[in-house]
């Protein structure tokens, strides 16, 4: 069965609105002979003469009659659907996103950015999720709307990037650490006692171990976590090394003593990730630049929104 011409309800709207070929014909902008056509057309589509001659004029059927409300309301949805987005009501707005990270990013971030968010739009909440692997499915299948994270080969090509901040590795060991009496020499750091950061517990050397390599040293590795949060609260705790992210754990930080690496190691740059269909959203829209601008760094060079930084 042939599916049929939508265009036709628009003429259809028009001519039980006016009741005249003529009238309707002049307010299409079409000549007579081709509104006597698509009327044609309509009662062959919808197997009803819909308008029928009483004395010089039309008069709508039973069934234009039924039909008349249905159709104008149609109309007027579909007008609707095909106008540009009114402007974003931030206060009128009520919807939940669902960010995901690493943690340490809700800790750290995560105050400022509902404190912002809800200054502007009362009815949004945030939904902070962790970021257990760099699985970017949530992001394609709509069970994300954004994503904090490292671009590298396993970041989707489609996925747009924004530049949030850079960051560094540092040590942070417990306030009385033994390595905090003396000046902390690479020997000195490679020697204590560390836990390793691995994902899936995997025993997997990462850049600190790298720039270790060419002095022939090795960190002393007496156990292995998955995460930040709880490579910091082993730390806290027994005079143990945690290697963590700056900026990105500072608020888990708090009591404790930090120190720079003493082997160079190489920045991470910590971008923000989203799907192509979320770029012309509004309030997608704004609250990235909520996102971007509570973590703004000024050294920072950040992409254009809706850039992939790989392209």
């Amino acid at each position: 069965m042939a599916h049929p011409d939508l265009n036709l309800l628009v003429t259809l709207d028009v001519l039980l609105a006016e009741g005249s070929v003529a009238r309707a014909a002049e307010r299409l902008r079409l000549s007579p002979s081709a509104m006597s056509r698509a009327l044609a057309r309509l009662r062959e589509t919808t197997g009803d003469p819909l308008l029928v001659r009483a004395g010089r004029g039309l008069v709508p059927t039973p069934r234009a009659l039924e039909l008349r409300e249905r159709v104008g309301q149609l109309v007027q949805d579909g007008e609707a659907v095909l106008r540009p987005a009114d402007a974003l009501d931030l206060k009128r707005l009520v919807r939940t996103f669902t960010l995901r990270a690493r943690e340490g990013f809700a800790e750290t971030f995560g105050p400022k950015l509902i404190a912002r968010a809800r200054a502007a739009a009362p009815g949004v909440r945030l939904h902070f999720v962790q970021k257990p692997n760099k699985d970017n499915a949530p992001l394609r299948d709509g069970a994300v709307d954004l994503e904090l994270g490292v671009v590298g080969s396993a970041t989707g090509p489609e996925l747009r990037a924004m530049t949030l901040f850079r960051d560094r590795f540092i040590g942070v060991v417990r306030k009385g650490h033994p390595l905090c009496r003396s000046e902390i020499t690479p020997a000195r750091y490679a020697a204590a006692s560390h836990i390793l950061l691995a994902r899936r517990g995997l025993n997997k050397g990462g850049p600190i171990d790298e720039a270790l390599q060419p002095l022939g040293l090795e960190r002393n590795v007496v156990t292995i976590v998955a995460s930040f949060s709880t490579a910091l609260a082993l730390a806290r705790a027994a005079d143990l090394i945690a290697s963590v992210p700056e900026k990105l754990t500072a608020s888990l930080r708090t009591g404790m003593v930090s120190f720079p690496l003493p082997v160079p190691t190489p920045e991470v740059t910590i971008s923000l990730l989203w799907h192509p269909r979320m770029d012309a959203d509004p309030a997608h829209r704004w609250l990235r630049g909520c996102v971007r601008d509570v973590c703004a760094d000024p050294t920072a060079e950040s992409s254009r929104d809706g850039k992939s930084l790989r392209a």
